[in-house]
């Protein structure tokens, strides 16, 4: 049988699916025991559900564990819901710090109680601390498990400590230097340990920290740091200096990946855990509330239209100029809206440059208005005439080029101004904003071209 290991992820999944369809039962097993746990949860995210189950029963207990660390949300807990308390405890036991947190806030409180009540006094001591931060903060990202020393030690007592120890936690590159309170007074790397004499007192060698991690620092920031500075690792301190853990890369690059997934599914409404080879029932429950959502929003935008039924009657070319005005309107505050929601995820917007920021949108969104006012207003004029259309041609051609201008400056302002209120209303602006947008620009598009038509034409 051919080494899997130098493979990549996507061979090793083909190799599985061809085995899997052929029945080749044993040359499946096979193959999935040579898999590492990062590319199981990835062949297990790629199968439906009934494959899934098949291909879980199959994996070794001691591996679950580490196989679910590795899986989006959704996916895990479909299997986590069919686990016993104690083997949920089994899996936790063996699980760093964070990653066990992961596992128990997706339980309920009861299940969550029982799972901690079967671990050791020391894992459960650890994961109780780490589960008193909310999970999408610095506390909810770190892990407890870190090499603490003291500042008067030679680097010959270090590594006599780390021998014994046997063994660095993940991602080890800083030991983190405390006094006798575990407040945190620096750091040492682990190549200025390896690299100066043993009798050097690790004093000389303590590097001050820039880059501390208050413990209630939300992850979206701490991700922003990790990615500013290059870090690998960083303390986590409380209010008081006293360090409480520290956050890994490994962790940031997920909270950078779900960023991401959230920004794209939202743009569509869809949750970031949306499964791929989810339920059909679930899926389509999710949609059909958005989908019921758009509904409402588009009968509203009808009864505008339906308020000014008779002009349209009487200047039918109307009824093709309709959709112009609130798509470039919805364009507009589209762009406006995904560069703002961009910016306050990486941190670029604050209370000082807000007014600028508005201003800018506001002279961009004046200037593309008249411009595509004037071209929209100028083809209308010429097809009006060619078509011999009975009302005054100018009126016309005033009519639509009002109402772009005025509705591609109210689709920037709304898209520049709605993150900012949903925000403080603690609703994302990545999902609601672009129904609420589409609302307005849609209903004031409708309700400007009409209004002027109905203003010139009676």
């Amino acid at each position: 049988m051919a080494d899997l290991q130098g493979q990549n992820s996507k061979e090793q999944i083909q190799q599985l699916n061809e085995a899997l369809e052929g029945g080749q039962s044993s040359t499946f097993e096979n193959l999935l025991s040579e898999l590492f746990p990062p590319d199981i949860a990835l062949f297990l995210e790629s199968s439906p559900p009934k494959i899934r189950n098949t291909v879980w029963e199959l994996i070794e207990i001691e591996q679950q564990g580490e196989v679910l660390q590795y899986l989006s949300d959704e996916v895990r807990q479909n299997f986590i819901d069919n686990m016993q308390p104690q083997e949920l405890a089994d899996v936790v036991s063996e699980m760093d710090t964070d990653d066990a947190v992961d596992i128990l806030e997706d339980l309920s409180e009861s299940l969550s109680s029982q799972v901690l009540k079967r671990l050791d006094e020391q894992n459960r001591s650890q994961i109780e601390q780490a589960l008193s931060y909310p999970e999408d903060t610095a506390g909810g990202l770190m892990n407890i498990d870190t090499i603490l020393i003291r500042p008067r030690v030679s680097v010959e007592v270090v590594l006599r400590y780390l021998r014994i120890r046997g063994e660095l936690p993940e991602n080890t590159d800083q030991l983190y230097v405390v006094n006798s309170s575990d407040k945190l007074i620096g750091s040492v790397s682990i190549s200025s340990i390896l690299t100066n004499p043993p009798e050097t007192p690790v004093l000389e060698l303590i590097e001050e920290h820039n880059h501390t991690i208050p413990v209630d620092m939300t992850a979206a920031e701490v991700a922003q740091i990790f990615q500013r500075h290059d870090l690998v690792t960083a303390p986590v301190t409380d209010e008081n200096g006293k360090l409480l853990g520290r956050i890994t890369i490994d962790d940031v690059v997920d909270v950078i990946v779900e960023e991401a997934d959230h920004s794209l599914l939202s743009m569509a409404r869809l949750d970031e855990y949306e499964d791929t080879f989810g339920s059909i029932t679930k899926t389509a429950k999710r949609r059909a509330i958005w989908l019921g959502i758009n509904l409402l929003t588009v009968i509203l935008a009808a009864l505008v239209i339906g308020l000014f039924e008779g002009t349209i009657a009487k200047v039918t070319l109307l009824a093709a100029l309709l959709p112009i005005v609130p798509s470039m309107g919805g364009i507009a505050g589209t762009q406006t809206l995904t560069l703002v929601i961009r910016g306050m995820s990486l941190g670029h917007i604050s209370e000082g440059n807000k007014s600028y920021l508005l201003k800018k949108e506001l002279a961009v969104s004046i200037i593309n208005g008249v411009l595509w006012a004037l071209v929209v207003a100028s083809l209308v004029y010429f097809f009006a005439a060619y078509k011999n259309v009975t009302v005054s041609h100018w009126h016309l051609a005033v009519t639509i080029g009002g109402a772009m201008l005025f509705n591609l400056v109210t689709g920037v302002l709304f898209g520049a101004l709605l993150p900012m209120i949903l925000k403080k209303m603690d609703i994302d602006p990545a999902i609601a904003g672009g129904v609420i947008l589409t609302t307005v620009t849609d209903v004031a598009g409708f309700f400007a071209l009409l209004g002027l038509a109905t203003y010139f034409f009676g």
